[in-house]
């Protein structure tokens, strides 16, 4: 159990498990969530950490098709830039390591944006705090979880 499957459990909210075999050599841990599941890239979300001008981390979900838009995120937290968040500071954190960073269970709780197409399905997938493994759950799960809002923050 991770953290973030234990937050889940903990709370009592419904929610599955999902495992692959993860591939050290791929490129993008979301897509390749995606492809081995074999559901929609539309429905499997990444978990990004920002840092704004004033140094605060926050973390934006959005589906792995999608790209975040610094210009957006920044704006919907009233801050004038956003920037990724160095490796270090993401994993110091989060509790996570890169490509198995979930947006339940983080160490420190960070604000948490969630892009609001994922209001357009029952379920989601989002890190279960492990490369190669995935939790879904519905968007008002995740929403109430991470005490986060659904914004649009794709470009």
């Amino acid at each position: 159990m991770t953290p973030g499957i234990n937050q889940a459990k903990k709370h009592k909210v419904l929610y599955t498990i999902h495992e692959y075999s993860h591939d050290e050599s791929s490129e993008s841990y979301g897509l390749e969530a995606a492809d081995k599941m074999g559901v929609p890239q539309e429905i499997v979300f990444k978990t990004l950490v920002v840092t704004l001008d004033n140094k605060e981390l926050v973390v934006g979900i959005i589906p792995v098709s999608s790209m975040l838009s610094m210009k957006l995120i920044a704006k919907a937290l009233g801050a004038k830039k956003a920037y990724m968040a160095d490796k270090f500071d993401v994993e110091r954190s989060t509790g996570y390591i890169l490509g198995g960073v979930s947006p339940l269970g983080q160490k420190k709780r960070l604000k948490t944006l969630i892009h609001s197409s994922a209001n357009n399905y029952s379920t989601i997938y989002v890190s279960a705090g492990r490369r190669g493994l995935e939790i879904e759950l519905s968007p008002t799960d995740l929403v109430k979880l991470t005490k986060g809002k659904l914004e649009d923050i794709c470009q």
